[in-house]
């Protein structure tokens, strides 16, 4: 398939660097940096001990979602994600609306990550510190994707030794206990939904994988094999977290918990750790930020290329390779976001943007056909379903303000269309 081309004498390929394991990395440092250390104790409030229901139910519509979006980036290994899918497969307006969603609701969740970030440093001036977090990583993507991808791995490196500790110092304690583990009557299926709804969220970095489709060797290949295995390293990863943190809390005591993890670990005896745990809460987060600002941008490209936004954003740098001008652009915007929001609403905005984008990837999906590499059509129908449920699941304040964001995007696209038909 060739590539989108731009205006006469603008650099408009981005080079093709990655390998398999450098975008399992950024799909790592995405999700685990995004979900662990936030999503757990709102989960659990939601569910209470239906909490690993829910991650369940999460695991297996971002594995729907995960399968779908794999067959398409093979099919159209270009920058843009859900948006070219969208765009080829159902029409360009449900490729601009997944677009829409995904540029809004991440660059929320760029400032939640940031916010994050400036919490775990200096909580007195969380602000400043996410603020400084954005402009840094903005420098680094600039210079090139290969040190994103470099910085990404040792970020992981380090969230995994932590979440390995804090697993270790759980499960040894005297104070765990399997018994929390079973459902009880505070379960309620909503809950379990809403849960699964939050959980949802920390999966969801392995878009940032099928956005790199042109800086990616051997796309039709790496993508596929990327993306499942960067999900199967996060489930489990959560899974066996989830588990030691509840054996030494309970479902009461995590939903209460304002820093989860370092409260498991005092409540196993084992207070010596929780500001290595803190450390590894800001530096995750910072890989979380670093690989959505990389995301976003190469989102921003494609539409730009489509001219749904500012044709100037398509512009790629001559010698880093990286779209410059849409790395700058987000930037900027994600550093006045983090100087003026709180991380809570910026979280539940983003989800419902985040399950819309996934909604559009299954539906698009669903229209492959044998010859295009579609094994049947079941895992995108449960895929988009999943989206729909989980994402009207949500706590209303943020369905309410998802769905107005949407619904401005569309009315956007209606007068772009109006004005260019005029034109004409």
């Amino acid at each position: 398939m060739s590539k989108p081309s731009t205006a006469a004498g603008m650099p408009d390929e981005l080079q093709w660097r990655l390998g398999v394991s450098d975008a399992v990395v950024i799909g790592l440092g995405s999700m685990i940096g995004a979900g662990i250390f936030a999503a757990l104790a709102p989960a659990a409030n939601a569910a209470g001990s239906g909490l690993l229901i829910g991650l369940a139910v999460a695991a297996v519509v971002a594995f729907c979602n995960a399968t779908s979006s794999a067959r398409l980036a093979a099919r159209y290994p270009v920058s843009g994600g859900t948006y070219v899918y969208g765009r080829e497969r159902l029409g360009d307006f449900w490729g601009y609306l997944a677009g829409w969603s995904f540029v809004v609701g991440k660059t929320a969740s760029c400032a939640a990550m940031a916010l994050t970030v400036g919490s775990y440093v200096w909580p007195g001036q969380a602000h400043a510190v996410a603020v400084a977090a954005v402009v840094a990583l903005t420098v680094v993507n600039y210079a090139g994707v290969q040190k994103s991808a470099l910085l990404t791995r040792v970020i992981v490196a380090v969230v995994l030794a932590v979440l390995a500790a804090v697993v270790v110092a759980c499960l040894a304690s005297d104070t765990a206990d399997a018994a929390r583990l079973g459902v009880g009557a505070d379960a309620t299926a909503g809950g379990v939904l809403q849960a699964a709804g939050l959980l949802f969220f920390a999966f969801a970095g392995y878009a940032r994988i099928a956005t790199l489709g042109e800086e990616v060797r051997d796309p039709a290949r790496t993508i596929p094999r990327a993306i499942p295995l960067a999900l199967g390293i996060t489930l489990v990863v959560y899974a066996v977290v989830a588990v030691a943190v509840l054996t030494v809390l309970g479902p009461g005591g995590l939903a209460q918990a304002t820093a989860p993890l370092s409260e498991a670990v005092r409540a196993a005896g084992a207070g010596w750790l929780s500001p290595v745990v803190q450390v590894g809460a800001a530096v995750a987060a910072l890989g979380s930020l670093l690989a959505l600002i990389l995301g976003v941008s190469r989102t921003t490209l494609a539409m730009a290329r489509d001219r749904h936004l500012p044709h100037a954003l398509a512009a790629v740098h001559p010698r880093f390779k990286v779209p410059h001008r849409a790395e700058l652009l987000v930037g900027a915007v994600v550093a006045v976001l983090a100087a003026t929001t709180d991380v809570h609403g910026a979280i539940g905005f983003s989800s419902f943007g985040v399950l819309a984008y996934y909604a559009v990837a299954n539906a698009s999906a669903w229209t492959l056909t044998e010859d295009e590499g579609k094994t049947n059509r079941l895992t995108p129908a449960v895929g988009l379903a999943g989206c729909l449920v989980l994402a009207f699941a949500l706590p209303v304040s943020s369905v309410i303000s998802g769905a107005a964001v949407l619904a401005f995007g569309a009315a956007a696209y209606g007068l772009r269309r109006a004005v260019t038909a005029r034109r004409a």
